[in-house]
Formats: C-alpha cells, sequence, structure tokens
C-alpha cells in the first residue's frame, strides 16, 4: 500500500508541474504574441522613417556638392539654388495674416514640438506663425495624397485626421500637429497620405514663403559674420571662401561665444590704440 500512494503521490506532483508548465506555456505564448505585435508596430515606424530618411539624405548629398560649389563662386550660403542675394531678400514682402493669440501660440508650440522644424530660430518660426493662412476642409476630404510633389506645410488647430501610407494607418493627429513639413524642408513627394476623420481648420504655409524666411535670415547672418570677421586684423590676408567658412561655422556653434572671443582678440591686437 506504501508503494502505490508514493506512485500516486508522485502521479499526483506530476500532474500539477504539467499544470505549471501549461500555464508558463500559455503565459509565453501570450508574451510571444505581444511581442510580434510590437515588432510589427516598430518594422511600420521604420518603414515609415526610411521613407523620410532616405529621400531626404539623397537631397542632402545634392545640397552639400552645390552648397561646396556655391562657396567657391563666392555665392549665396543657401544649399539650393537660388538667384537671390541679401539685397533682394531684404525688400521683399512676406505676406502677413492676422491671428488670435491663442492660434498664434498654437502654431508655435506645434512647430516647437516637430522633431523636423524644432531647432528653427525663434525669428524664423515668428515669421512663420506671421505668414500662414487659414485653410478649411470638410469631413473625408484629402489634403494630402501619397507620392504628390508637395508645396504646403500644415498645423491643424481643429479637428481629426488619418495618416496612412501605402494603405497601411500610421496614426491619428489633432490640433497642435505638425503635417507635410517633409516635402517643403527636402523638396520630396509626400511621403503619407492625410484625410480627414471630422471637419478641419489648419493654418498653412507654401514652400516659396518658407524658403524665402530661412534664405534671408541665413544670409543676413551669413554678412554678418562675413563683415565682422573682416574687421579683425588676424584675418585681412585670409581668402573670401575661407572667410566664408569661418562664418557658416560661427552659424552652426555657439555664436555668442566664438564672437565674444574675437572681439576680446580684437581689442588685445589694438591695445592703446597700437596694432602689436
Amino acid at each position: 500500500m506504501g508503494t502505490l500512494r508514493d506512485l500516486q503521490y508522485a502521479l499526483q506532483e506530476k500532474i500539477e508541474e504539467l499544470r505549471q508548465r501549461d500555464a508558463l506555456i500559455d503565459e509565453l505564448e501570450l508574451e510571444l504574441d505581444q511581442k510580434d505585435e510590437l515588432i510589427q508596430r516598430l518594422q511600420t515606424e521604420l518603414d515609415k522613417y526610411r521613407s523620410v530618411i532616405k529621400p531626404a539624405t539623397q537631397q542632402v548629398h545634392k545640397q552639400s556638392e552645390l552648397h561646396e560649389q556655391q562657396r567657391t563662386k563666392r555665392q549665396a550660403i543657401s544649399a539650393e539654388p537660388t538667384a537671390f542675394d541679401i539685397q533682394d531678400l531684404s525688400h521683399v514682402t512676406l505676406p502677413f495674416y492676422p491671428k488670435s493669440p491663442q492660434s498664434k501660440d498654437l502654431i508655435k508650440e506645434a512647430i516647437l514640438d516637430n522633431d523636423f522644424m524644432k531647432n528653427l530660430e525663434l525669428s524664423q518660426i515668428q515669421e512663420i506663425v506671421d505668414c500662414m493662412y487659414p485653410v478649411e476642409y470638410g469631413k473625408d476630404s484629402c489634403i494630402i495624397k501619397e507620392g504628390d510633389v508637395g508645396s504646403l506645410v500644415y498645423v491643424m488647430e481643429d479637428g481629426k485626421v488619418e495618416v496612412t501610407k501605402e494603405s497601411l494607418k500610421l496614426c491619428t493627429m489633432g490640433p497642435g500637429k505638425v503635417f507635410g513639413e517633409l516635402a517643403i524642408l527636402y523638396n520630396c513627394t509626400r511621403t503619407a497620405t492625410v484625410k480627414t476623420l471630422t471637419n478641419v481648420k489648419l493654418w498653412a504655409i507654401d514652400r516659396q514663403c518658407f524658403q524665402t524666411i530661412m534664405m534671408r535670415t541665413g544670409l543676413i547672418k551669413h554678412t554678418e559674420y562675413m563683415e565682422f570677421l573682416k574687421s579683425v586684423p588676424t584675418f585681412h590676408d585670409l581668402q573670401e571662401d575661407i572667410l566664408s567658412k569661418l562664418a557658416d561655422v560661427l552659424e552652426e556653434v555657439n555664436c555668442c561665444s566664438l564672437v565674444a572671443l574675437l572681439k576680446l582678440e580684437k581689442q588685445h591686437i589694438f591695445k592703446n590704440g597700437q596694432q602689436l
């Protein structure tokens, strides 16, 4: 009897062990399903960003080559071909559309929250805010179609839209979001389709106006830095293209620190009114 009881006890232990294993397998299968779902979402996001990065990278390479050519020719600093100079752009009158303080704040916050536009200077953002004009779409309207040439960037003020790529839903967006910026920044075709889920109110700015703001700010800064560098005796013998590269560096790093150091150097050079 003792042997039979031992076998029964051992059998119960095995059954309980199998139950625990089954429960563990169920948990692992659930975790696996969740990870599969996560992988699918990540793959979708990866495809989305690949579609952005690839054309953007190609455009950057083209812009870099053109930028270097323009430096050699002592032309404008814009990476895109342009016939404008600082005199032309300084006389361009940008459009102005009145807005409520709430709308201005919404547009500004939307730009600062956008990964591709948040590093713009505050003066540029302010000009963009001023130049944006109102646009309205009804429900089930197509605002942006994947593959089309884009010329407008939008900020959502009211309503909701759905973003899809190759008929696959990527996300929905509500007020305070920027979309359509990639076609403006990188001169590429639309990378996704945007359709309205409700009536929407938007603010928009066209590519020409946007680029004018960018080029004018860049040219004004570049001209100011060039004039300053030319005023420093240490740099008198440097060629124009080298000074242009130095001016570009002043734009890309901590300008205040570099300018302050150069001013100190200038003061030391002309100590007591005489050049050392």
